[in-house]
């Protein structure tokens, strides 16, 4: 407007192009000022206060405790004065409590921002990642990642993980070291009991002797965090965030959240983690300069146990039970506890391989471990202390309480067994599919019926081949003198 009015002197012309009336461009012409230089502060409030009468009180409450919730407050304040305030002031009298706070109110902890030293520490945390929705074959995949991070280059790498143990705290830094071929001065975790644990006697937490071992292993100090103090591992724990976000990214142009195993899963994360480390290259550069170069072999991820296994053909593992083969009953062997799994062997050769339980009381038996010798003794599986372990998926459960409405009990444990049987010596998908037939039919599911459902696989014919002759005088051909015509290679 003023451009417009230096041209020819015109209030209206100019308030015109300037989109207002010609009294409000004298007024801003005369004043010479823009409008947001005019805006005075209001020191006057517009309508009453409604907490005048008992604002004093609150204030004494507040400072007494300063804890207090402005919504606490509040709903003890309507139920002492009922008549006087409403449920609608709620927001008025937060936005008072929080005035007093930042005026009247005691001091807050101050956070002082660090300068980071590059190659200096390395931080680990554990996140969940179920909120993302990953599955595994079509079933959802509960599980965690421990989170590695350089604070300076915010270099990060992660492995999928179950809990919070020391295998899982383990394989997650030595994966990380090992990718990156060099290591910090320091490694620094929280308190989880992965890496630390009450010392009982007033001295905070102390460290666990197998995270010490592996801190001498890799050359590194260990440092952790004060105990409620998550901000001091703020980088890794700021970092969990954006990479959960990232990865959701990925899973979205991807198109789908499903895979195979969780190895692809992780393997697939590593990709992601790899296209992230890219865009911070050269700050990841400068660390690697100055770290230590790796020089040691990378530990066992897993540690050994020996155990006897029991009459009942089972094992305690971390006080959780696990069937084996009957072959191995009254055998020691050796159990290699791993964070997802667990290993049996016999001897040096591997025997199983199981899936690891969580907690502690838990059991995990195979069938097919056991089946031979309960259908021989058919009256131990009412009371059988594992027996709900013996039900592979819903439909043989549904098919055992189809038999105990028609049958006696001890009839109906007869015929399930003889189909466990048949599942453990044939195919449980082939076995599972006729029980679900025969009670979509209405059938009672006989073992007998099952059997019947049930195709043997066809029999491979392997066809007869006969063996020629071997005239062992076509191999001197080869070492006969080259003919005249043929190519002469220079020496």
């Amino acid at each position: 407007m003023m451009e417009e009015f230096s041209k020819d002197g015109r209030v209206e012309a100019a308030g015109l192009k300037a989109g207002m009336g010609r009294k409000t461009a004298a007024k801003y012409l005369r004043a010479g000022q823009l409008p947001s230089a005019l805006v005075t502060p209001r020191t006057w409030r517009t309508r009453a206060d409604p907490f005048e009468a008992c604002w004093s009180e609150m204030a004494e409450r507040l400072s007494a405790a300063p804890e207090l919730e402005a919504r606490s407050l509040f709903e003890d304040l309507l139920e002492r004065h009922p008549d006087r305030y409403h449920g609608g002031q709620l927001r008025t009298f937060q936005r008072r409590v929080k005035q007093w706070r930042a005026q009247e109110g005691p001091a807050k902890p101050v956070f002082f921002a660090q300068e980071h030293r590059p190659g200096e520490a390395s931080q680990t945390d554990f996140t969940w990642m179920s909120e993302l929705g990953v599955t595994i074959r079509g079933e959802a995949f509960v599980h965690m990642l421990c989170h590695v991070v350089l604070p300076y280059s915010n270099w990060e790498w992660g492995t999928v993980c179950h809990s919070e143990s020391m295998a899982a705290l383990k394989r997650g830094v030595q994966a990380a070291v090992f990718r990156l071929g060099r290591v910090t001065e320091y490694h620094q975790t929280d308190n989880s009991t992965a890496a630390t644990h009450e010392l009982g006697c007033g001295q905070g937490r102390g460290f666990n002797e197998d995270y010490l071992a592996l801190m001498r292993h890799l050359e590194m100090k260990p440092r952790t965090i004060q105990v409620g103090e998550k901000h001091q591992n703020g980088d890794v724990e700021s970092l969990n965030g954006a990479t959960k976000r990232r990865i959701l990214q990925h899973l979205l142009l991807r198109g789908s959240r499903d895979f195979d195993s969780m190895e692809r899963y992780e393997c697939w994360l590593w990709e992601v983690f790899e296209k992230a480390n890219t865009l911070r290259r050269k700050r990841v550069a400068e660390e690697l300069e100055v770290m230590r170069v790796l020089r040691v072999d990378r530990l066992l991820e897993h540690r050994e146990i020996d155990v006897r296994v029991t009459s009942w053909s089972t094992i305690r593992v971390k006080r959780n039970a696990y069937s084996v083969p009957s072959r191995l009953i009254g055998e020691r062997v050796r159990v290699r506890v791993y964070e997802d799994r667990i290993e049996v062997l016999l001897g040096g050769v591997l025997q199983l391989t199981t899936e690891r339980l969580r907690g502690e009381g838990g059991s995990r038996i195979d069938y097919r471990h056991i089946i031979w010798s309960l259908v021989r003794k058919p009256g131990a599986f009412a009371r059988y202390r594992y027996r709900e372990d013996l039900f592979p998926s819903l439909v043989f459960r549904r098919s055992y309480d189809a038999l105990c409405e028609a049958l006696s009990t001890w009839r109906a444990d007869v015929e399930y067994l003889r189909t466990l049987n048949l599942a453990a010596s044939t195919m449980e998908s082939s076995v599972e599919a006729a029980l679900a037939t025969l009670l979509g039919n209405g059938e009672l599911p006989l073992a007998d019926r099952v059997k019947e459902r049930v195709s043997p696989p066809e029999e491979t014919e392997v066809p007869e081949i006969a063996a020629g002759e071997v005239d062992l005088g076509d191999f001197d051909s080869l070492l006969e003198e080259p003919r005249g015509d043929a190519l002469e290679v220079p020496a």
